[in-house]
């Protein structure tokens, strides 16, 4: 009775999916600049936690390179030190996350 009914479910530590841990090389950039190496620690189909020495921050626009993939966009939801919560502009397909999670094996 008592739930509280959230309508950003970004905020606090509620989230759309379960997030995997994984250690998976990638490669960011913000539109128009160049891509850096950075590091996805995290991972589900609707976002990813970032490792980079990218200084973003809430709301930056940015595109992530994944192994054997295209770019895809995403935005970045909080970031803390050179540590950035995103959310895919698209879901990831459940098969390019598993083969995702596999690499980092």
């Amino acid at each position: 009775m008592g739930a509280k009914l959230q309508t950003d479910p970004y905020r606090g530590n509620n989230r759309l999916a379960d997030r995997r841990t994984a250690l998976i090389d990638v490669r960011v950039r913000r539109p128009g600049e160049t891509w850096f190496k950075s590091q996805v620690s995290d991972v589900s189909e609707v976002g990813f936690r970032l490792k980079s020495f990218m200084k973003l921050a809430a709301n930056d626009d940015l595109w992530i390179m994944l192994p054997g993939f295209e770019g895809r966009r995403a935005r970045v939801l909080w970031s803390r030190s050179h540590e950035s919560g995103c959310v895919f502009e698209r879901p990831l397909h459940p098969a390019i996350l598993d083969h995702i999670l596999k690499i980092d094996r």
